[in-house]
């Protein structure tokens, strides 16, 4: 495992998807395609499971078997961060308990969603994890409803198992803690690459890198405004709709995974997909995983399971 410094060292970390056969299980090959894509492109790291990946439509034995995959084959050249965080402190201490168990170098942790708490409860639920071992703590409020603010922060990051915060809530807030000491990434895609270089984010945790992750990886390496601005029509339409919708139909367009969703997430609709072809057919083929040219998904192939 990595130190927590070596882990800080980690700019671009790719919130990897998880691909399924026609059967709905996990397909580690097309999964394995697509980390090496990742670790081709020099990235530094992957977080398993996250929202991107589908970790909320994972049972446990699922979500698990992949971290523990993941570090088995890839830890050497990737920081691996598994996302086993949960609205049930008990189960997130268990899932994040094996995940260390398995090898991971660092857990996403995110606030209780849906049945909240209050200050005191999410503060306990934090040090709770992070007495475990080294956590990013994700804030989210689009997703979980409530804002993890600077009081809550704050004294979270004086814990040694702290690493930083994937934080959403812009770059003010991203400038307010790096001046403090404390480390970000971003979780906005299309506002990374100034987090990075105007405001001194450490890097981000992205989605769009798996579509793009070398173009990615030259956003987070050099300030380049004119790449980061003609990217930006391509990360907007990434979250036309609620991640993972996107990534998904993305992926399958290029050809690098296979056509199946598992609901609640079904495929763009058909303008949305013509806009998507466009823009990812304006870049050059190397650039984009799957290498091919982005085709809209013929529905009849395309296969929605429950």
């Amino acid at each position: 495992m990595r130190t927590l410094e070596q882990i800080k060292q980690a700019s671009l970390i790719t919130a990897i998807k998880t691909p399924y056969l026609a059967s709905g299980e996990i397909d580690l090959a097309t999964y394995d395609f697509l980390v090496e894509q990742q670790i081709s492109a020099g990235v530094d790291g992957i977080v398993v499971g996250g929202t991107t990946g589908e970790g909320q439509l994972m049972n446990w034995e699922e979500h698990l078997m992949l971290i523990a995959h993941s570090v088995n084959k890839y830890s050497e050249q990737l920081v691996i961060v598994g996302n086993t965080g949960s609205n049930n402190t008990r189960e997130a201490v268990k899932a994040t308990e094996y995940g260390f168990a398995s090898g991971m170098d660092a857990a996403l942790q995110i606030n209780p969603y849906y049945g909240r708490t209050s200050i005191a409860g999410v503060l306990e639920h934090f040090k709770r994890v992070l007495a475990i071992g080294p956590a990013f703590i994700y804030n989210v409020a689009g997703r979980t409803g409530q804002d993890l603010t600077p009081d809550i922060i704050e004294p979270l990051a004086e814990h040694e198992n702290f690493i930083g915060v994937k934080e959403c809530d812009g770059n003010e807030r991203i400038n307010h803690y790096e001046q403090q000491g404390i480390a970000c990434w971003s979780g906005n895609d299309d506002e990374a690459h100034d987090a990075r270089h105007t405001y001194k984010a450490h890097g981000v945790i992205s989605v769009t890198s798996n579509l793009i992750p070398g173009l990615y990886r030259q956003l987070m390496d050099t300030k380049n405004d004119e790449l980061n601005s003609s990217l930006q029509p391509l990360m907007n339409w990434l979250f036309c709709e609620p991640n993972p919708i996107a990534i998904n139909t993305a992926l399958m367009m290029t050809g690098a995974v296979k056509p199946v969703f598992r609901l609640p997430y079904v495929p763009l609709n058909e303008l949305q997909q013509a806009q998507g072809v466009t823009l990812i057919n304006q870049l050059d083929d190397v650039a984009v995983v799957g290498g091919s040219k982005a085709t809209p998904l013929n529905l009849d192939n395309t296969i929605i399971l429950p």
